[in-house]
Parts: structure tokens; C-alpha cells; sequence
């Protein structure tokens, strides 16, 4: 026994009557409450094991809602693949059509090149003989002259 409980024990041998007695038990309780405070608050096995349960089957709500979260944001994913796959497929047609368009203008301006470049040979050629025709004149009539 520890030395308050043999104190109570030698209080409630020595009290003269039942009331006394009372008295002496209700005081140790008194003192055994205000020692032990938490004693109040301490929680029984049946009470831990059903916060354990709630909490357990708040943790499998919790984890449904997250898994139900992580589809719907898979989907819209998808949806924004899709959408971004859409619109690179629209721009990559009009870019090959702009580029054929290009290539097209690009073959016309060439052929107007090459028909330039040959009407200006024919020019130079035209012109050439041109020079040479009256150069063969002036010379010819000035060796008359000679």
C-alpha cells in the first residue's frame, strides 16, 4: 500500500462512525480526481476502437472522392489532348495548303523568270545583231569612201 492509502485506511479505522467514514472516502476520491485530472478524459477501449472505425471509413471516403477526382481529371485531359490534337491537325492544314499555294506561286514566278530571261536573251541577241549590221554598214561605206 502506498502511504495515502494507508493514511486513508488508518483515518477510516480511527473514525468514530459511518458518516466520518463517508466523509474520509469522498475526500480521497476529491483528492484522487484532483491528482488525476485526465482521468476524465482518458477514453475506453470500446470508444477508441469506434473513432478507429469513423476514421477508417472516413479515410476509405476520402480515398474514393480522390480516386473519383483523379478520373474526372484523366478525362479531362483527354478532352484536352483531343482538343489541342484537333487544333494542331487544323493548323497543320492550313499551313500545307499555304505552303502549296507558295510552292504554286513560286513555279509561276519562275516560269515568268525564265520567260524574261529568254525574251531579254532574244533582245540582246536582236539587238547584237543590230549593232553588228550597222556597224558592217558604216564600215562598208566608209571603205567606199577610201
Amino acid at each position: 500500500m502506498s502511504v495515502s492509502a494507508l493514511h486513508i485506511y488508518e483515518q477510516l479505522t480511527d473514525a468514530p462512525d459511518d458518516k466520518t467514514r463517508a466523509r474520509i472516502i469522498a475526500e480521497a476520491i476529491g483528492q484522487l480526481e484532483d491528482r488525476y485530472p485526465q482521468l476524465r478524459e482518458v477514453a475506453t477501449q470500446s470508444q477508441l476502437r469506434e473513432t478507429e472505425l469513423r476514421l477508417q471509413k472516413e479515410i476509405k471516403e476520402v480515398e474514393a472522392n480522390l480516386q473519383k477526382g483523379i478520373q474526372q481529371t484523366r478525362l479531362e485531359i483527354k478532352e484536352v489532348e483531343a482538343s489541342l490534337q484537333k487544333e494542331i491537325n487544323e493548323v497543320e492544314a492550313r499551313l500545307s495548303k499555304e505552303i502549296h499555294t507558295l510552292d504554286l506561286k513560286i513555279a509561276e514566278n519562275t516560269s515568268k523568270i525564265a520567260e524574261t530571261k529568254a525574251e531579254l536573251v532574244r533582245w540582246v541577241v536582236g539587238v547584237g545583231l543590230l549593232q553588228t549590221t550597222l556597224l558592217t554598214g558604216v564600215l562598208l561605206r566608209v571603205a567606199h569612201l577610201i
